[in-house]
Formats: C-alpha cells, sequence, structure tokens
C-alpha cells in the first residue's frame, strides 16, 4: 500500500465493502458509516480485517487525491445510497462520484448493506430491486412500481429544493467574497457548500434516473396489454 491508494476492507462479516484513502501516514481517509468524513489510524479503519487495494485504470496524480480528500474531511453529509464512503475513495481517486455496490445493488436487486438504507422503506427498496431486475409483470408489480414513484417523485422535490437552497447560499457567501486575498473562512464556506451542492445534484441525478427506468417499465406493460386487448378488427 501506498500514498494515495484507495484501500478497502470487509465489514458486517464481508456483508460489505468499507472504502478509505490512504493519506500516507499510516492513517486513512474515510466516511464512517452514517457519520462523517474522519482521518482515522490504519488500525481503526482496518477493526483486525485484511486491508485491500483497489486500482483504477484512470487514476488521478497521488496530490490531486490526496487534496480531493483532505478537502473534505469533516463532512457529514452521508447517504448509504448516494454519499457513501465508496462514492468518497472513488471521487477522491479518479474524480467520478460513484458505487459500485449500489450500482450492483440496482442491476441485480441484491441489497446486501443496502436493507438499511435511510431513504426508502426497506419494503419499497426490496420492491424496486426486483422491478428494476425483472420487469412489471402483474398487477402486484405495477402497484409496486407506482409506489416507488410516488416516493422517488417527493424525495426528487425534496432534493431539489434542498439543491436550491445550497447554491443560493453558496452564491452569497462567493459574492461576500473581496476577492483577491479573500476571507479564508468565507472561501472555504463557498467551497463546502458548492460540494455540497454537487452531492445533491449526484443524488437527484440518480433519482431521476430511477423514475426514469420504472417509467419505462410501466410504459412497456401498458403498451403490450394495448396490443393484447386492443380492439378486433373489422
Amino acid at each position: 500500500m501506498a500514498t494515495a491508494d484507495h484501500l478497502r476492507v470487509p465489514r458486517q462479516h464481508g456483508l460489505f465493502l468499507h472504502h478509505g484513502i490512504d493519506l500516507g501516514d499510516g492513517t486513512v481517509a474515510h466516511y464512517l458509516e452514517g457519520r462523517e468524513i474522519l482521518r482515522s489510524s490504519l488500525e481503526d479503519f482496518s477493526r483486525g480485517e485484511e486491508v485491500s487495494m483497489v486500482s483504477h485504470e484512470q487514476a488521478s496524480p497521488a496530490g490531486v487525491t490526496l487534496r480531493r480528500a483532505m478537502s473534505r474531511i469533516g463532512e457529514q453529509n452521508y447517504n448509504l445510497l448516494f454519499n457513501n464512503c465508496e462514492h468518497f475513495a472513488n471521487w477522491c481517486k479518479t474524480g467520478r462520484h460513484r458505487s459500485g455496490q449500489v450500482e450492483d445493488w440496482l442491476h441485480t436487486g441484491s441489497l446486501g448493506a443496502l436493507a438499511f438504507g435511510q431513504l426508502m422503506p426497506a419494503a419499497l427498496l426490496t420492491g424496486l430491486g426486483v422491478l428494476l431486475r425483472k420487469g412489471v409483470v402483474d398487477e402486484q408489480s405495477r402497484q409496486r412500481a407506482r409506489r416507488a414513484l410516488e416516493h422517488l417523485q417527493k424525495l426528487r422535490i425534496r432534493l431539489m429544493q434542498k439543491l436550491d437552497s445550497t447554491l443560493e447560499q453558496a452564491e452569497t457567501w462567493m459574492q461576500g467574497m473581496p476577492g483577491q486575498g479573500a476571507d479564508e473562512r468565507v472561501d472555504r464556506r463557498s467551497r463546502q457548500l458548492l460540494l455540497t451542492g454537487r452531492g445533491i445534484a449526484d443524488e437527484l441525478a440518480a433519482v431521476e434516473d430511477m423514475e426514469d427506468k420504472l417509467h419505462s417499465l410501466l410504459d412497456e406493460t401498458s403498451q403490450e396489454e394495448g396490443t393484447v386487448s386492443g380492439p378486433e378488427p373489422r
């Protein structure tokens, strides 16, 4: 392992993987589950489990990775589906905010650690995973898709409101900057707000993507039913 490496270690008896960035001095930057991005010792990060390295084909330079990791220490915007430890580590290494564990769940319907998600009730999460994997096949699955869409729509509205508010705050802080030699506190706060805004935008994009998938599934079944039960030719 070396400075700026993307590290991962099993958690909950291998149920999911925890990710972090090696800071090169025996410490690791990582998003402690449900809390904040911390700088912990390698021992605390590993909790006695074997640590492995994640390789990236297009990794950013070590200096860039370290600056990204250090810039977010103390952040408290953890979200299991949209802003977890893997999102953080991948962004530090590549500039891309993504989580393979979340994407695998969306494609396979396997809940794993995501059963503990806070954005949607566990029953809806389970139903959404099944729908995306198997499609809408009967009236029960159609109802499940409609319930998921209602929940996602409410979530999208909340995220849009939160994003608007965050960007307005960032703009206000930036307008208060005196330009050359700007106050460090103002600059740090504005950057923090912009980072928060980007995270919210990522969440919003993921929610909209799930909405589009569900709408497509419902449209497909409606078209199939129309074809089957359409008027007989004269």
